[in-house]
């Protein structure tokens, strides 16, 4: 599972990120009376409303969505996002009808959707990073949800939402009216790993790095004494992509290891305490400038891919894919996608997570103090807002275990395409601590009876399955893409846990709504920086970075500095 876009997607996800719009079938009765089941109406019967109850009447809904490939390999080849299996469920289920206005790749969804802001052609149910929010609050567009939330939340989402005290719930609420659905998670999962091929460093006899010095004498390697043994110069060293910041596949980890701390993914800047107390904006870091010199570096001597600055992340997951590349930055998630379509292309593929290197021992990742950059929100037209409400209650309820044989990525289900939802804040560390519970206990089944059946079952089955060899259920990369990522002690959630006991993290200490002039400028200074940096990286000087940091500062970042510590003060004074 990719989270970011969780993703991205959080971020975006990264984790991915999606936006999603209903509205009434009854077109222009769009800002009309709300229908028999509007929160109005139940609100006035004696019955209590159903967190799941079936529309008397169909209520079309419609999405724009920005999506990736499917990760779990088993869904049908040439399924689209309108074919996605959970809509019928979803039409049986609550009357629910789901027509996308428009649906784009993941990379394309950002200027698609900046578009579709800039002409006020937005849906009615919408999942925003906090920039379009405070944008969409500050034009008065979004709907008062408290009633909706109220009425029809299921006792499984109000269970997740109160889980921090409300206080994300809080934090989107605004004159007394909540505004957004907070997908908040463990901000842990934000953490980067380094992700290494294992059977390249047995064929070049080489350890696996602990240091910066000891990276780059592995990708050296990697580049030059034919890793793979095929006979060919057919590989690179460090996976990279044109966005330096993003929520995978990016270095956010690579910066880390020299003490640098300029993002938290998804285009956001990162801010750290100085000695004084004070926040400071680690993008302007001179230890990003030292990560940049090393970059430029690696990038001449071909350690780099020399096409990054052309390249998505799905290019970079069809070299991962293809076996050119044996490093690569990212996040607890990786063997579920895509190091799993490596391994099954590549049966010798073997790779291990390692805490990132550093410059004299391993090195600490950056971890958000909250993790919530995916809210839901609602259209001020739309009348029937708490349909987006009971669609996250029909998510979360597709976790039951009587939909385990039914919910199946090869019959169509594709998750990651299915909008709003929102997860268990607490659902990875579920999974890992279910099933290796069943796991040391040598159970044959799970005996976790909640809405978290599904995803801990699927894992222990998969872990059952490759530590058997058994490959009648999926392929080997499937099962172990599963277990490796959630539940194997040494794999993604495994090591991250162990960077969290040993406090080897750095923390964001930003974690408020964007600023007024971040909200303003900070596209601006988001493409200055990705500019800059590039043109360091392909060979221009490294005093360009000086000239970045005294733009950056006259053009918005001195004010955005000022805005965050007066957000700091008031943090304190609490």
């Amino acid at each position: 599972m990719k989270w970011t876009k969780l993703a991205k997607m959080m971020l975006i996800s990264t984790m991915t990120l999606s936006v999603m719009a209903a509205c009434s079938n009854q077109g222009n009765e769009s800002e009309g009376t709300p229908n028999k089941t509007s929160a109005e109406e139940a609100n006035s019967n004696t019955t209590p409303p159903d967190p799941l109850g079936k529309y008397p009447e169909t209520v079309t809904v419609t999405q724009v969505l920005g999506y990736n490939p499917p990760e779990d390999p088993r869904t049908p080849q040439g399924i689209t996002p309108e074919q996605n299996a959970y809509f019928k469920d979803l039409k049986d289920m609550l009357n629910i009808e789901v027509q996308y206005k428009w649906t784009v790749p993941s990379s394309q969804f950002e200027q698609k959707f900046s578009l579709a802001m800039a002409s006020a052609d937005l849906p009615d149910i919408m999942e925003l990073d906090q920039k379009n929010f405070e944008k969409l609050k500050k034009q008065d567009m979004l709907a008062d949800l408290t009633q909706a939330y109220n009425d029809f939340a299921s006792p499984a989402l109000k269970k997740y939402m109160e889980s921090d005290g409300g206080f994300a719930m809080k934090t989107f609420t605004s004159d007394g009216k909540l505004l957004a659905i907070p997908g908040f998670e463990d901000p842990f999962l934000s953490t980067q790993l380094l992700w290494i091929r294992k059977d390249w460093l047995d064929n070049l006899k080489l350890q696996p790095p602990k240091t910066m010095d000891e990276l780059e004498q592995v990708a050296r390697a990697f580049v030059q004494q034919d890793p793979d043994q095929n006979g060919k110069n057919d590989t690179y060293g460090i996976a990279m992509q044109k966005n330096l910041f993003f929520w995978g596949f990016d270095l956010r980890g690579f910066f880390n290891g020299f003490g640098a701390y300029p993002s938290i993914g998804d285009n956001q800047s990162a801010w750290i305490k100085d000695d004084s107390g004070k926040l400071i904006p680690g993008l302007i870091q001179p230890e990003v400038k030292t990560a940049l010199g090393k970059l430029q570096s690696w990038y001449k001597e071909g350690i780099l891919d020399k096409e990054f600055a052309l390249k998505d992340e799905n290019k970079s997951v069809e070299d991962i894919t293809a076996g050119k590349v044996g490093i690569s930055y990212g996040e607890w998630w990786y063997p579920n996608w895509p190091l799993n379509l490596n391994v099954d292309k590549d049966p010798k593929a073997d790779w291990i997570a390692l805490q990132i290197p550093g410059l004299g021992g391993p090195g600490k990742s950056m971890v958000p103090k909250i993790r919530s950059n995916k809210l839901v929100v609602v259209n001020k037209k739309m009348k029937n807002p708490e349909a987006a409400i009971k669609m996250i209650n029909f998510y979360i309820e597709m976790g039951n275990k009587k939909y385990m044989d039914q919910n199946k990525a090869e019959k169509g289900y594709v998750y990651n395409w299915f909008n709003p939802r929102i997860y268990n804040p607490a659902q990875i560390e579920t999974i890992y601590t279910e099933v290796n519970k069943a796991l040391d206990a040598n159970q044959t089944e799970i005996t976790l009876d909640d809405e978290n059946y599904k995803n801990v079952a699927d894992v222990f089955k998969a872990a059952k399955d490759y530590l058997a060899g058994n490959t009648a259920n999926a392929s080997k990369g499937v099962n172990w893409g599963q277990y490796f990522s959630r539940a194997a002690k040494d794999g993604g959630w495994g090591m991250t846990r162990q960077i969290k006991e040993n406090q080897a993290y750095v923390n964001n200490e930003f974690y408020g709504l964007p600023t007024a002039t971040q909200v303003e400028k900070g596209s601006q200074l988001d493409k200055l920086m990705q500019e800059t940096f590039t043109k360091i990286v392909m060979g221009a000087s490294l005093d360009e970075f000086d000239k970045f940091v005294q733009s950056w500062k006259s053009l918005g970042g001195d004010q955005i500095t000022q805005e965050v510590n007066d957000w700091y003060g008031q943090q304190g004074a609490k």
